[in-house]
């Protein structure tokens, strides 16, 4: 069987199968890390992880290399890495397996998995830094967040890390309607980026919560009538939009045991919403994701 062709837009990226993985990983390996991904076409994780992989991957500018695997196609490979859950990642230095992941995670943990083999980015032509803008928006500094973010998209207008960090600026200063025509400024393919994901399920989020009512009256109806599940579902939705994570997550899964099927499953999609708008690292998520497993079978 032929090598198969490089599906990742890229010159470090490849897809890879069990005839060609010694020449393709083992071999290289020898030569630069090489990362590689186990995923399918059905996993929505993956979805999630892939494109992010691939992002830093290609900022390392060939220091590393990445290789991708269909489980479904290769099966005994996968059994042979002992892969049990997709998406799974190994690193591969000197032709062996010397670290590796299971889950999507966040571009910064994926950052530091890779800085743990030794490798660093290729320079970077000046222009403006991605990155100190990035950094900015966690600190909450908006205001060079949004200045960073727009230098960016003055010479890149498609780039997607901008057009995400000014959609999150304009959420953060409670302006859902903007942050939705910012994503639109993208062509249509461009908006259906895995990476906007998070960000979209935020705008979401926020336009649903600013027709419902204060989370005192709705908490009112719910003590009246536990079995009321559209003002529980409603008084998730507000309590979310009002950073009560937890909540949100305990009043869609009360719906769940009471009436896993109300509304055609909507407190459960409501969930995984949530799950996707706060992102697979954060610990309500992981708590979320857990009990959820558990009310599901139980």
């Amino acid at each position: 069987m032929n090598s198969p062709d490089n599906s990742g837009g890229s010159a470090f990226v490849k897809d890879s199968d069990t005839d060609n993985f010694i020449t393709d990983v083992i071999e290289l390996s020898k030569e630069v890390p090489v990362i590689v991904d186990f995923w399918a076409p059905w996993c929505g994780p993956c979805k999630q992880l892939g494109p992010a992989l691939e992002k830093v991957v290609n900022e390392m500018g060939g220091t590393v290399r990445m290789v991708k695997v269909n489980v479904d196609e290769n099966q005994s490979l996968a059994g042979q890495m002992g892969v049990q859950s997709i998406p799974a990642v190994f690193a591969f230095k000197d032709g062996q397996p010397v670290d590796g992941f299971m889950g999507a995670l966040p571009e910064s943990e994926i950052k530091a998995f890779i800085e743990k083999l030794g490798v660093a980015a290729a320079p970077s032509p000046e222009g403006p830094d991605i990155e100190a803008a990035k950094a900015a928006l966690e600190e909450g500094d908006l205001e060079n967040a949004a200045k960073g973010f727009v230098a960016v998209l003055k010479e890149d207008k498609e780039n997607i890390d901008a057009v995400a960090g000014l959609a999150v600026i304009h959420l953060e200063m409670g302006a859902p309607p903007e942050a939705r025509r910012t994503i639109e400024l993208l062509p249509d393919d461009k908006q259906k980026d895995p990476l906007l994901g998070p960000v979209l399920a935020r705008i979401e989020l926020a336009e649903k919560a600013a027709d419902l009512g204060e989370t005192g009256d709705l908490a009112a109806k719910v003590a009246s009538d536990p079995n009321d599940h559209q003002a529980r579902f409603d008084l998730a939705l507000a309590l979310s939009a009002a950073g009560d994570r937890g909540d949100a997550v305990d009043h869609l899964l009360e719906i769940i045991k009471r009436k896993n099927d109300w509304n055609e499953g909507a407190a459960r999609q409501q969930l995984l919403q949530l799950f996707e708008a706060w992102g697979p690292a954060d610990p309500v998520t992981i708590e979320g994701r857990r009990q959820l497993s558990i009310v599901l079978f139980s």
